[in-house]
């Protein structure tokens, strides 16, 4: 009997759910993300802690920004350290159309997207001279020359103190809770999601693999290596810019010390743990980077009867702990929590036989 999956035209090929397992299993999370979590998660709060709520909104928040990470560097192979520096422009962004312009919600994020996706396509010139660690230099520069400016442009930015910002206002309602906050942001984290899941099977998705793969070969081929790296570039911040202008609203002041080179670091270390190149590598990524801190403050707690100091070393203590697990991961996970799910989810696919 036939077995397996067969596809008769391109348009079954390229769905983006293939089964109607995968369709309903997914649908099944994504209510269960809507109908359940949010009113279970005072529960689990008391239980584990932490203000788990809070949590899953500063998740959703840096999967759009893992996204755009990922499309440029995991699929495209332009290294960029300077998407901290570009979070920053679409958080000011936003919070400048909405405080001083008074622009709907629903517009200031869509803009606040688009001109973080001019300026990273400005910084992205470089990419058609340069590329691996000297792209990666010209990004650190971006990264340095957009911190100066938000410090500096006081005029506009507000400088050191900051900018204050409400939390958006959607036709009256206002979104003035963690909980009205979440659902928010997890729509705009599923149609991102989708959105890449979708783009990454085009033209211009299949384009960015050939770039990253063999960027002489797809020249050869006709693939334009310049225009599909700008177009790259533009994408990538316009998903970041979002993730700023979501991030601003909800931590409702935002400073130059938010969008150092830690944070642009912190996006590459998602997308290696998570996968390079895989749509769920910038889900699981996320969930490890930002849960690794509170794991890490309960070792931290129980230690603090036995050394009062422990929690000033605790900052210093989280970044090593940062940069042993990316190396852990590059030598022996080099494909990230995105293989290891699929060879996990593959071995029960075929159990109890091993062929």
């Amino acid at each position: 009997m036939p077995s397996g999956l067969f596809h008769t035209s391109y348009e079954k090929d390229e769905q983006i759910f293939p089964t109607l397992w995968l369709k309903y299993w997914v649908w099944g999370f994504i209510l269960f993300l809507y109908l359940v979590l949010p009113f279970i998660a005072p529960a689990l709060s008391n239980v584990v802690g932490i203000n788990v709520l809070h949590m899953v909104n500063m998740i959703c928040i840096f999967v759009v920004g893992a996204h755009g990470i990922n499309i440029l560097t995991g699929c495209t192979g332009q290294i960029s350290l300077g998407h901290g520096a570009f979070m920053g422009v679409g958080a000011y962004a936003a919070a400048i159309l909405f405080m001083r312009f008074d622009l709907p919600f629903f517009i200031s994020l869509p803009a606040a997207g688009l001109i973080t996706a001019g300026v990273g396509m400005i910084f992205g010139i470089p990419s058609l001279r340069l590329k691996g660690l000297y792209l990666a230099i010209a990004t650190m520069a971006a990264q340095f020359i957009i911190n100066y400016g938000m410090r500096n442009w006081t005029s506009l930015t507000g400088g050191s103190g900051g900018f204050s910002v409400k939390r958006p206002e959607i036709f009256g309602y206002v979104l003035d809770t963690d909980l009205k906050y979440y659902f928010l942001v997890l729509t705009v984290a599923i149609v991102a999601t989708l959105v890449m899941k979708h783009l990454l099977m085009t033209k211009v998705g299949r384009a960015f693999f050939a770039i990253r793969d063999r960027y002489l070969s797809a020249q050869i081929m006709g693939v334009n290596l310049f225009k599909y790296r700008i177009i790259s570039f533009g994408i990538s911040s316009f998903y970041v810019g979002i993730a700023g202008g979501l991030f601003a609203h909800y931590i409702l002041v935002v400073s130059d010390e938010h969008f150092t080179m830690w944070l642009s670091i912190q996006y590459l270390a998602m997308i290696i743990i998570g996968g390079l190149g895989h749509v769920i590598g910038g889900i699981f990524g996320t969930i490890f980077m930002v849960l690794l801190p509170e794991l890490l403050r309960v070792p931290v707690e129980l230690l603090s009867d036995v050394y009062p100091n422990v929690f000033a070393v605790f900052g210093t203590l989280r970044e090593m702990v940062f940069g042993m697990i990316i190396i852990v991961f590059l030598i022996f996970e080099p494909d990230g929590l995105a293989a290891r799910w699929a060879t996990t989810r593959d071995y029960w696919k075929l159990w109890p036989f091993s062929y």
